[in-house]
């Protein structure tokens, strides 16, 4: 293998939270004693540049993506960081919207080894986020925007001192681990607000939003409402994109005809918010034109959500790995793909087996109280190949529990999956393939293999590093990595 392979190999042979679906939760497990102590050894990279730091269940990758795109329009060396990836662990990372080079992440890891292996019980989660810092730092980052792993409060990443934090969207999701109520759930996400700093938050349920505004006035965060402090209005929208009008309700302040190319109208929440948050960053003196704002909220992609990868039948991927994504996902294909004229739908669906699966699956198979056409015609039901997969065996009984009389199919693999509905499907039909990010991968790539004229040609999936083959490379020789 390659040596960009070996630091891969390196990173995650330390303990990976994310491909284990139990643990503990707590200070214990999730230690920021131990993340300073990795950063003091590595000189506080995370002191050299400005950032902005973004907790939430739903939306907050999309924000962070927004709100990134309209910082690097504004003319500012940006880096963006963001968990999992889709295709290749350099997603994670980048810089000026590039992508973390090889070479670059085996230099890093190779500078700071002695750091990381001289901190005591650290994770690969912390290892990842430490070396995003130490790259932001070494490519002279101004601004760098971070997405939460999970929760907030003891995420590695809530190290940092930013100028302006967000909250998007708050749902059920990891219950086990951040509470079952919304009320703990915001709680731990809320940990993420500092003393001074402004906090922007997207609508919330009722009990969501009160831990906020409590925990904001006990350490003094100013808290900026969207949906109150700033309102939206979704103008049009076609598969080509969506317009918005945002505004701020203090000074009647309107950017009109706002144009994004995410699909989907959460995606008009999401951009309102990354709108408050950047507008509290030109209220501190970052200068962020109207014509920028613009240019950067177009410019801004997010693959893998609300994806439109085929028009005849349709084919739509999407990573809802929850009941309010799930739910959000239904409205999004009503509203983009009205019955008629769409005929059919067949979802492709896995998931994680520890997700509520019963509750995802509610939101597909029951019919449109609207519409009165059955949501989903046909299941086709797979799992990735990530460790905590539910098994198509008992994905195949959780759909018949819900909905005895549906057509359910089950295969092993995605690519078996996606063939089964591109056959079955017809040109008026629609495909979903949904229920978790690893599966919207292998389907993505997947296509791009039978399809490469569907992606562009600097797409991530050209760089997919999730099949299990070695990782190409011609780096020069780096000494060997201890484990």
């Amino acid at each position: 293998m390659g040596h960009y392979q070996d630091a891969l190999d390196y990173i995650f042979h330390y303990v990976n939270y994310e491909r284990q679906a139990r643990y503990r939760y707590d200070a214990t497990t999730f230690d920021l004693g131990r993340m300073m102590e990795l950063l003091d050894k590595m000189g506080r990279p995370h002191e050299r540049f400005q950032c902005v730091h973004i907790a939430g269940t739903k939306g907050k990758g999309s924000t962070s993506a927004m709100t990134e795109s309209v910082l690097r329009a504004a003319g500012f060396r940006t880096g963006l960081y963001t968990s999992p990836h889709l295709h290749t662990f350099r997603e994670r990372i980048r810089v000026a919207g590039e992508l973390i080079p090889k070479q670059a992440l085996v230099d890093v890891l190779s500078r700071n080894r002695e750091a990381i292996e001289t901190t005591a019980g650290v994770t690969a989660f912390e290892v990842m986020t430490a070396l995003a810092f130490a790259h932001f730092a070494d490519s002279r980052v101004e601004w760098a925007v971070l997405e939460v792993g999970l929760g907030g409060r003891l995420d590695a990443t809530n190290v940092v001192r930013p100028a302006v934090c967000g909250i998007t969207s708050l749902s059920y999701d990891h219950t086990d681990l951040l509470g079952h109520t919304l009320s703990l759930i915001a709680w731990e996400k809320a940990g993420i607000a500092k003393a001074g700093v402004p906090l922007v938050s997207a609508p919330q349920e009722t009990q969501a939003m009160e831990v906020i505004e409590q925990v904001c006035g006990d350490i003094g965060a100013r808290l900026v409402r969207v949906g109150v402090d700033w309102t939206v209005e979704r103008e049009e929208g076609d598969l080509g994109g969506q317009t918005l009008t945002v505004r701020r309700v203090a000074d009647n302040l309107a950017l009109r005809d706002l144009r994004i190319r995410l699909l989907g109208r959460h995606q008009i929440t999401n951009a309102a918010t990354a709108v408050a948050i950047l507008a509290e960053l030109n209220a501190q003196g970052v200068l962020i034109t109207e014509d920028v704002l613009r240019a950067g909220l177009l410019q801004a992609l997010w693959p893998g959500r609300f994806e439109v990868l085929q028009r005849r039948p349709v084919l739509v991927v999407d990573s809802a790995h929850n009941a309010d994504s799930a739910r959000k996902l239904q409205a999004a294909l009503a509203d983009c793909f009205p019955r008629p004229p769409r005929a059919r739908t067949v979802l492709v669906f896995g998931a994680s087996a520890d997700k509520d699966i019963d509750k995802i699956l509610e939101q597909f198979l029951r019919p449109d109280p609207a519409s009165g056409y059955a949501a989903v015609d046909r299941v086709i039901v797979t799992q990735s190949r990530h460790p905590r997969s539910a098994s198509p065996e008992d994905l195949v009984r959780q759909v018949r529990a819900v909905s005895p009389d549906i057509y359910v199919s089950s295969h092993h693999e995605v690519e078996g999956a996606l063939h089964e509905a591109t056959t079955w499907a017809e040109p008026h039909d629609l495909i979903c393939v949904t229920g978790s990010i690893f599966v919207v991968a292998q389907a993505r790539r997947a296509w791009a293999q039978g399809h490469p004229a569907a992606f562009s040609a600097d797409d991530w999936v050209f760089q997919d590093e999730t099949a299990g083959a070695p990782v190409p490379d011609d780096e020069p020789a780096l000494e060997a990595l201890p484990w």
